[in-house]
């Protein structure tokens, strides 16, 4: 699942909301939200600003942990 999807989700909050945040369309936000395109480093940060979380937490891991 998509991290800005699943912490929108914990949060109660809706995409249209996280749109009007961040200043861009409900579309933009979606294609973030399903993977279709992906933010860019500012916006992603903004992202993480308005949630109120390290922006670490929207990104997914690389790396196995081994």
């Amino acid at each position: 699942m998509n991290r800005i999807k699943e912490v929108l989700k914990e949060q109660g909050r809706t995409q249209t909301w996280l749109a009007v945040k961040i200043g861009k369309s409900y579309v933009v936000v979606t294609n973030y939200c399903n993977n279709n395109a992906q933010p860019s480093v500012p916006v992603l940060r903004s992202i993480a600003e308005v949630l109120d979380v390290d922006v670490r937490e929207l990104l997914v891991s690389t790396k196995n942990g081994d």
